[in-house]
């Protein structure tokens, strides 16, 4: 089903595809070897740091019998002027696929549109669709459904977490507030796509001001970071603006019933209180440990052979 195919961004797959991917993973968290990617090489080519993604993708191509390289970007010739295709073009001589964590996501689409083998997103400034999907996944886990949930994000809109959890909550049928500042709401473009996805599955999308607003009755609390990579000269103007949208004791209070979801690093004290991150209605470490297993099953879809 997802053979051979780039994951740039979850607006790429069906929501067949994904409930595919969640099948798979379900089956690795039950076995979690395999030889899907056996006498294969991938690529890892980083322009931003990384432990999640980094030591799941490792982990996982390892479990799966394969073999990676992790290369960053300023060791690569890209940095010092070869063009994103040229490096594409090599690369796919080399390996049977990329995953890349870049900041520019143009510059992903450039690379998926010249290279020969298949390249999956590991997070752009745009997009991180392998996150978003491990969200969905932990919430089914826990919950034991997706359609009709209330998923309520508390933040910075303007994200790719944010992004990325608009296209999968939109493709299963998850209902979805985002509450962030003025001028930190989600990308036009992306709220379009999620009212193109939810006049099939019935998906509501909330953007509101008021944190409070948004959770009440949620679900499952979601937040992030406030200062992503790439931003840290703003970080003074985005701490006050956001310092409102903390997840903390008090916010929970109108979602007596709600998980809590944090994508990580945290900042513990700025966008989440301690005492939510490690209280127990936290799933965070949960949702950390499901990227391995959605990684892998990504991996044995788009490389192996079943």
């Amino acid at each position: 089903m997802l053979a051979g195919k780039d994951l740039l961004s979850v607006q790429d797959l069906s929501a067949q595809e994904i409930k595919a991917v969640f099948d798979r993973t379900r089956a690795f968290k039950r076995r979690p070897f395999g030889t899907q990617l056996k006498n294969k090489t991938l690529v890892m080519l980083f322009a931003k740091p990384s432990t999640r993604t980094r030591v799941s993708f490792e982990v996982g191509i390892n479990q799966l019998g394969g073999d990676d390289i992790y290369l960053e970007f300023h060791d690569a010739q890209v940095s010092r002027g070869e063009t994103i295709a040229d490096t594409a073009r090599v690369l796919s001589r080399y390996c049977d696929g990329i995953v890349a964590r870049l900041f520019a996501h143009a510059d992903l689409v450039e690379m998926a549109a010249t290279a020969d083998v298949p390249v999956i997103n590991g997070l752009t400034d745009l997009f991180h669709p392998c996150q978003a999907l491990t969200d969905l996944f932990t919430i089914e886990e826990k919950l034991g459904r997706l359609r009709g949930l209330k998923l309520a994000f508390v933040g910075d809109g303007n994200n790719n977490i944010t992004h990325s959890l608009m296209h999968a909550c939109s493709k299963l049928g998850v209902h979805l507030a985002v509450a962030s500042p003025k001028g930190y709401g989600p990308r036009p473009e992306v709220v379009a796509d999620f009212r193109k996805n939810a006049a099939t599955t019935g998906a509501q999308l909330w953007l509101v001001t008021d944190p409070v607003q948004a959770a009440t009755g949620a679900d499952v609390v979601y937040t992030d970071t406030w200062v992503s990579m790439g931003e840290e000269a703003q970080a003074a103007a985005r701490e006050r603006a956001l310092r409102p949208y903390q997840v903390n004791r008090q916010l929970l209070a109108h979602a007596p019933r709600a998980l809590v979801m944090h994508d990580l690093p945290a900042h513990r004290g700025q966008e989440i209180a301690s005492e939510v991150m490690d209280g127990p209605r936290s799933i965070i470490f949960d949702q950390a440990e499901n990227r391995l297993h959605v990684e892998k099953a990504l991996l044995a879809l788009i490389f192996g052979k079943g």
